[in-house]
């Protein structure tokens, strides 16, 4: 197993979500952050999205959140995000990444667990 693959039960995740607009956005980003719920989150602006919705076909711009957080948080954050969330059913999906850089790892543990 290769020195840069932490084996222990906090083991990085990544959970995006999508919001309507930077605001929204920001203000969630922020909230993560503070509650340490996340290391870092980052936004990506001009994300277009085509999907069916009650039916319909809809198109709407939208900004894609990426949060880093760890396994151990996965309930916490994605309920805190279902919640502070302005749609109905919102896109939450986290993934876990096989490899990433050890110290980059510790502090995101770090930081999520700093409280």
């Amino acid at each position: 197993m290769s020195e840069n693959l932490p084996v222990n039960p906090s083991k990085l995740l990544v959970v995006l979500t999508s919001l309507p607009n930077m605001e929204a956005g920001k203000g969630l980003a922020r909230s993560l952050v503070k509650e340490n719920l996340a290391a870092c989150v980052q936004i990506t602006e001009g994300v277009h999205s085509i999907y069916r919705w009650e039916g319909k076909v809809c198109e709407e711009c939208e900004v894609l959140l990426c949060a880093k957080t760890t396994k151990a948080k996965w309930l916490e954050i994605s309920t805190f995000i279902k919640n502070a969330h302005p749609y109905d059913l919102p896109e939450i999906l986290a993934f876990s990444p096989e490899q990433y850089e050890e110290q980059y790892g510790k502090w995101v543990e770090s930081e999520v667990n700093s409280k």
